[in-house]
């Protein structure tokens, strides 16, 4: 039987990304379950720290004058972004599947984790100074009511958050 692992990701994986869990997984038969929340809560002043923090100014002036997306373009783009994400998983030889969750993933994690046989969560995210620091971040939260290993990589590298 095939182990599951979840990933939750806030964006669409990067080939980077899809190239690191599938060979992190390659001597395991696994079944990635991809979660991507819709962020219709987007916090404008963590956004501009976290820009500014990475030295990001012309992002961090964007995040200042960014509206919160309206909630059906947010579920849009997470559907996307779920879509393209699967897709390439399924590209590289992975099996996959997926679901767009609330703003808040934690929710939607306990349930999966609660439901099935997960041996694994593996969250997928940009650098955030503040959540991460504050270990405020899906990971720090997730590790915290969780009863399984939680891995945190940054998006489109190797680096361990």
């Amino acid at each position: 039987m095939s182990e599951i692992v979840v990933v939750l990701t806030e964006d669409t994986l990067t080939d980077a990304d899809v190239a690191h869990l599938v060979g992190l997984y390659a001597e395991r038969d696994v079944v990635f379950h991809v979660l991507v929340p819709a962020d219709t809560e987007q916090n404008v002043l963590v956004s501009l720290v976290d820009h500014l923090s990475l030295g990001e100014v012309k992002e961090a002036l964007d995040a200042a004058l960014r509206r919160a997306p309206e909630p059906a373009r947010a579920r849009a783009a997470a559907a996307e972004a779920l879509e393209a994400s699967v897709a390439a998983l399924t590209a590289a030889g992975a099996t996959a599947d997926g679901v767009v969750v609330a703003d808040d993933p934690l929710p939607a994690l306990r349930a999966v984790v609660a439901d099935r046989e997960v041996s694994e969560v593996v969250v997928v995210t940009l650098p955030h100074a503040v959540e991460d620091t504050l270990h405020l971040d899906w990971a720090s939260r997730a590790r915290e009511e969780l009863r399984v290993p939680v891995l945190h990589v940054y998006s489109g590298t190797n680096q361990l958050g």
